[in-house]
């Protein structure tokens, strides 16, 4: 009988391979190095192939014999083989049965395997990689029934004792009707779908139909693609199951031999609750029981990639099998391990999908002990779950800075670069200029927080009403996807309401005895403090320096005079100058100067005096109130070379630096005093003889008066600098008596000056009206050898050239 099926199986097997073998013309061998993997695994040959630079697909041939077999979607189904490719792990996948067709056995324990692999390269140009691999493997099971992609298989020990009348299916007395009415010396094959008439065919009208059937020297395999007209589609415990059943039958003498055949797969697709993907198939597979609620489970295991693995490392790994009391639920946590990840973008937003090739295996026992081993292989895949990123203004409008959080941003996504306000940075850039970008982690995914200060040029300010503003901070975030460098885009859009206090400012007005400084009080004035210069400005202030202060519940108002401290003056003639004055907004806290109000005004010149921060003095005096008959253009400084800068008839106007002009200096511990006289000399005669003298008829005191501890330099050679304007202060002028035997001698009165101040040359007139050149005499030198402020220990050294 074993010799009958053999025979039968190989006539079969030839007439299979040999209608579908395709010979090929020779090929040049793949001379590139290329990544192969193959295995012998627990039900099948297991090939991956690593997918070449250009891109496209690798063929597989089957390689027997006879010849090359290119393994197709329709032959792999009928010969079990099952190809796929699986472009996010960038490889192409080959399972074969132990039991396809050119597989080469020995004993049902040893197989061997041989195939061509084509490679087609960028130019089209093809070549082609052998595999081959012998397994050896333990023993089957008495039954083992697989349920791949493509293909369902089955195969029984062909020793398997027929069974007893009480133990047998409910519709085997029809089969064995039909199997005595068709039983021939050859094999026969009856196809029964549920519902139908049975129908017997040859081996070879099977074989046609897409079915295989197969003899090896210990078992009978049937092989069958899902969806043939003889399947049908049962709900066992609620799940959908695909049933095939195939009875083989041939008489031998007066024998009529049966093999039942039946292969039943859970045809669930699988499911994803959002954290994992589940699988289910019936706790017991009851379309293949032999009787009546006569099979039981013994034995579940789970793994990927046709492998399964031992409970504690599936535990390991997140996987679960919950056996309830009429299904299996078998699952894998979303990112487990064994299974592949992948993101990709989708209308800029960026979506990933898991997918895992689930490995189960389940051992049934019947009451006699014969065991049957079910194998299943089932692709699960989660939908595209979109990751939209959100942002969350954060911002505290009292510390004045934006704080924008971006999350939801998974494990392999980077942040490239921010666009502030239409202004695009590098994240290293941003970084660089200032702006502070950090990266968190959070619960699966990321996040990032961008600061941006409220007063960083990028930012926009619209003005609200009195003291509010609005902030305005579009963020433009750049994502990539790593490694590939896809790139999507965020947009995050806040805004701060923030009453912003402004630093006060004075309305400022010129009048004919100063300035005039005048603010209404507001709200938020205990945030600053007022100044002039360094000193803040108090009633102790303004009394000590002659400000006039008015500060009542309303408004403050400061008139200050000309002449008093804080003036800086400029442009001064005999007709008019400038006076300016500032008063400072300060930060009463850390005393930073926030704002200025500031106001420069047109004086007309009467009688002044001004000692500058440079070290000049410039005085405008009426000289003729003392002595009324006094001419102004004779006037000189105690150096007489040194002339009036202007004069008419009444006025002088007087500019030199403090050393120079034959200026004297006092110091003591706490002053600096510079001191110079304003002299007119009269010339005189006798009744019998002219008579010229040079004693001063009049004489007025001119000074300048600095702290020392604001003075920094008081070197004749060096540029004098002080801190504050110096004190000016003049001596009531003193007249000469005129001695009773001389007489005034008249001369006509200068209308300009007559120093020429570049080349130190005075130039006067004798009493003949003629002209006469004199050489400037310089003024006395004073340096300072040694200065220790405020301790009084200085040296003098006085020359005179």
């Amino acid at each position: 009988m074993a010799i009958g099926f053999i025979s039968g199986g190989l006539l079969l097997l030839c007439a299979v391979t040999c209608a579908l073998w395709d010979p090929k013309s020779s090929l040049q061998q793949y001379s590139k190095q290329i990544p192969v993997i193959v295995e012998c695994r627990d039900h099948h040959l297991f090939i991956s192939i690593d997918l070449p630079p250009s891109g496209n697909e690798p063929r597989f041939e089957a390689v027997d014999g006879g010849g090359l077999y290119p393994v197709t979607e329709y032959y792999g189904a009928q010969c079990g083989y099952t190809c796929s490719v699986q472009p996010l792990l960038g490889r192409a996948v080959l399972r074969a049965s132990y039991f396809s067709c050119h597989a080469e056995n020995q004993n049902d324990e040893v197989f061997t395997f041989k195939f061509r692999v084509i490679i087609e390269e960028q130019r089209g140009k093809e070549s082609f990689l052998n595999v081959s691999k012998t397994c050896s493997i333990p023993p089957f099971h008495p039954r083992e029934v697989t349920c791949e992609e493509n293909y369902m298989e089955v195969s029984v020990e062909s020793g398997i004792p027929c069974p007893n009348p009480g133990a047998v299916r409910s519709d085997f007395p029809a089969a064995f009707s039909v199997a005595q009415q068709s039983a021939v010396e050859s094999l026969q094959v009856m196809l029964q779908a549920e519902g139908q008439q049975p129908e017997v065919m040859s081996t070879e009208d099977v074989a046609n139909q897409g079915y295989f059937i197969m003899l090896t020297p210990g078992r009978i395999v049937f092989r069958s693609s899902f969806g043939q007209p003889h399947a049908s589609i049962r709900m066992v415990s609620g799940v959908a199951v695909e049933v095939i059943h195939a009875t083989v039958f041939f008489r031998q003498g007066w024998t009529v031999v049966i093999v039942d055949l039946v292969a039943a797969c859970s045809m669930d697709k699988g499911s994803f609750d959002g954290n994992r993907l589940h699988w289910r198939t019936p706790a017991v597979m009851t379309p293949l029981l032999i009787g009546p609620s006569d099979m039981m489970s013994e034995y579940i295991s789970i793994g990927v990639d046709g492998q399964v693995i031992n409970e504690q490392a599936a535990k390991d790994r997140g996987y679960a099998v919950t056996v309830n009391e009429e299904t299996v639920d078998s699952s894998i946590p979303f990112a487990a391990e064994g299974g592949v990840r992948k993101s990709f973008l989708m209308d800029n937003v960026y979506n990933e999908l898991y997918t895992v090739q689930l490995t189960y295996e389940q051992v049934f026992v019947d009451h006699s002990g014969v065991r049957t081993r079910q194998n299943v292989v089932r692709q699960m895949a989660t939908p595209p779950i979109a990751h939209p990123p959100f942002s969350v203004n954060q911002t505290t409008p009292d510390e004045r800075v934006f704080t924008v959080f971006l999350g939801n941003i998974p494990f392999d996504v980077e942040l490239v670069s921010v666009t502030l306000n239409g202004q695009e940075l590098s994240v290293l850039t941003a970084v660089q200029m200032g702006y502070l970008i950090t990266r968190i982690p959070q619960e699966n995914t990321f996040a990032y927080i961008l600061k941006v200060p409220f007063d960083n040029a990028v930012v926009k300010k619209l003005y609200v009403a009195e003291g509010l503003f609005q902030y305005i901070l579009e963020v433009n975030w750049t994502l990539n996807i790593m490694p590939q460098g896809e790139a999507y885009y965020h947009l995050s859009s806040v805004m701060a309401l923030f009453r912003d206090i402004l630093p006060p400012v004075f309305d400022t007005v010129c009048a004919d005895y100063g300035i005039s400084f005048q603010r209404d009080h507001r709200e938020y004035d205990y945030l600053w403090d007022f100044a002039i210069g360094r000193y803040p400005l108090t009633e102790q202030l303004a009394s000590e320096r002659g400000y006039i202060m008015n500060n009542n519940s309303n408004t403050l108002i400061l008139d200050v005079p000309l002449s008093t401290i804080g003036y800086i003056y400029e442009e001064i003639n005999l007709q008019h100058f400038y006076g300016s004055f500032e008063v400072l907004t300060r930060n009463a806290k850390t005393l930073s100067i926030e704002q200025s109000s500031a106001q420069r005004c047109l004086f007309q010149t009467t009688e002044l005096m001004v000692c500058s921060t440079e070290g000049v003095l410039t005085v405008v005096t009426d000289i003729t109130q003392a002595v009324p008959s006094i001419d102004p253009g004779r006037t000189t400084l105690l150096d007489t070379s040194c002339r009036p800068s202007e004069f008419d008839d009444q006025r002088v106007l007087f500019s030199f630096g403090l050393n120079t002009c034959g200026t004297r200096v006092q110091i003591d511990q706490q002053y600096v005093t510079y001191e110079n006289e304003i002299i007119f000399h009269m010339l005189y005669s006798t009744d019998s003889k002219p008579v010229i003298t040079r004693d001063a008829a009049y004489r007025m005191t001119v000074r300048c008066i600095y702290p020392v501890h604001g003075t920094e330099s008081l070197f004749v050679d060096q540029k004098f600098k002080a801190e504050t304007l110096g004190i000016g202060q003049s001596k009531d002028p003193v007249t000469a008596v005129i001695p009773q035997m001389l007489n005034p001698v008249s001369l006509q009165k200068q209308k300009k000056p007559l120093i020429q101040r570049e080349n130190l040359v005075a130039e006067e007139r004798d009493q003949h009206g003629r002209k006469k050149t004199v050489q400037a005499i310089p003024a006395d030198h004073v340096r300072v050898v040694k200065w220790s402020s405020p301790v009084n220990a200085y040296e003098f050294r006085k020359t005179r050239t």
